[in-house]
């Protein structure tokens, strides 16, 4: 039998290699109620299949978590659970949710001498609550309003990869997304998993500079519910778009979605990049909102094949805490971080003082690597060096490839020559992939209680009916 998987270990990579078979999340259009549910919301199926298998056996695991060791949650879909075991499950999520939520209190009412916060803890603490963290290392007694409006400078990154890991925008970055979308007349701003953008909106409107934005953030990460009201802040999976609180999370989100005066909203999105695109980008047919989703470049056919009209841009995402993801650098060494977006590439300006010009026949920017092919008819780089076109297979390349009589096509020098490297998990044929197998029967992702990030256009979860204890909120 299959060993208990974690959701994410199969969405890493679309699907993993199990033995001589495959495991894949499974795709339809119904939501499915029935659906087991974890500390991180309803769970996510998944199916193993092995070589030739017309239908394998059907399982249920974490949508968050790809370490056993966050969170074990496993079920296959055909068993049956006992009362008690239903029980001892739903006790179970309970002792894992949060000790607050969006509940009536105001920490910034306290005098600036009785503000604390924890950094072990990475609390908000009040005064009747210091004796219990007064053996903490760290207690911080300069919690200054200033302090408070920078709540991703306060709080220590989350940094599993493998369930939670925390990357944050570096202020460049916040800033041209800012200008860009100002320039283009959006003044509501949907944050999923962008909590420094979000962040520097509010600085932005605090300043008191016009025309004043709207945000609001969608995160995993409950930390936030002490520094934002539920107006500004709603704990929500992406993955299983699971709103955490209940009705009225559902209720700002809705709201915040309606254009007021004329004000157009946006959606931008930085998901995990250990994650699947189709858990996320789920829905019927093509997203309707203006979206900006915000991946690695290597993942563009992904993000097509959900989104065909979406358009990849050139310019480069860095991160404050990335090691690698830094504007600047040079070569392969750059932020590999792009924009995906289904706004029009030419409307959308990038910063000339970094590199970035136009090129007048592709009718975008493009970064200063990007030399435009005249064969091609196209700015083919991707990755921000200078590519060259290979007569031989038609197209341009990247400039370390060099063409393989033997395959047949641009490859590195030193690659296995002859060999294919991926095969179909579901019928063992190496002349093509699991995706245009004509064997391979209709599978479709159930993602229940909701469609993923751009789901979040058309579809409302179910209600979660989870009574959070108090709340701490910093207005």
């Amino acid at each position: 039998s299959l060993a208990p998987l974690t959701g994410l270990d199969a969405l890493s990579s679309g699907f993993s290699q199990t033995g001589a078979g495959g495991i894949e999340v499974i795709i339809q259009n119904e939501e499915d109620k029935t659906a087991p549910r974890c500390p991180h919301g309803p769970a996510l199926l998944f199916e193993k299949t092995g070589n030739g298998e017309e239908k394998g056996r059907r399982f249920y695991a974490c949508s968050a978590c790809r370490d056993r060791k966050d969170c074990n949650f496993f079920q296959w879909a055909d068993e049956k659970i006992s009362e008690a075991r239903m029980l001892a499950r739903e006790e179970q999520n309970r002792s894992k949710m949060p000790l607050f939520s969006h509940q009536e209190y105001k920490f910034v009412s306290l005098p600036l001498e009785q503000r604390r916060f924890c950094v072990d803890c990475q609390l908000l603490i009040l005064p009747e609550e210091r004796a219990t963290h007064a053996k903490h290392k760290a207690l911080s007694e300069d919690t200054t309003v200033q302090r408070l409006k920078r709540p991703s400078l306060l709080l220590c990154p989350l940094d599993n990869k493998k369930s939670n890991a925390q990357y944050l925008f570096a202020d460049r970055s916040c800033h041209f997304l800012l200008d860009m979308l100002l320039g283009l007349g959006f003044q509501k701003i949907l944050c999923v998993g962008t909590p420094r953008l979000h962040e520097v909106i509010k600085l932005r409107n605090m300043k008191g500079k016009s025309p004043k934005m709207k945000s609001l953030l969608l995160d995993i990460d409950y930390r936030y519910c002490q520094f934002y009201g539920q107006d500004e802040f709603c704990r929500y999976n992406m993955f299983n778009h699971h709103f955490f609180d209940d009705e009225e999370a559902v209720t700002f989100f809705q709201g915040f979605l309606r254009e007021e005066e004329g004000a157009k909203v946006v959606m931008i999105t930085d998901p995990p990049f250990g994650g699947l695109v189709k858990p996320l980008a789920n829905m019927e047919g093509e997203c309707q909102m203006p979206m900006i989703w915000i991946f690695p470049y290597f993942f563009e056919s992904r993000i097509l094949e959900c989104f065909p009209s979406f358009s990849m841009l050139d310019y480069q995402v860095d991160y404050d805490n990335h090691p690698l993801y830094k504007h600047g650098k040079t070569g392969r060494k750059q932020s590999p971080v792009r924009l995906f977006t289904n706004l029009s590439p030419k409307d959308i300006i990038l910063p000339e003082d970094e590199g970035y010009r136009f090129c007048s026949v592709c009718e975008r920017y493009v970064s200063a690597g990007n030399k435009h092919c005249p064969k091609c008819d196209t700015c083919p780089s991707k990755d921000g060096r200078e590519w060259r076109h290979c007569d031989e297979c038609g197209r341009c390349v990247k400039p370390s490839w060099r063409h393989c009589s033997s395959c047949g096509h641009c490859a590195l020098p030193d690659h296995p020559c002859g060999q294919s490297q991926t095969g179909c998990f579901n019928c063992g044929s190496q002349k093509h992939k699991l995706r245009t197998c004509p064997k391979k029967h209709n599978k479709r992702m159930i993602v229940p209680g909701g469609r993923g990030a751009p789901g979040l256009l058309k579809h409302i979860a179910g209600k979660s009916t989870t009574k959070n204890k108090r709340r701490r909120t910093v207005t």
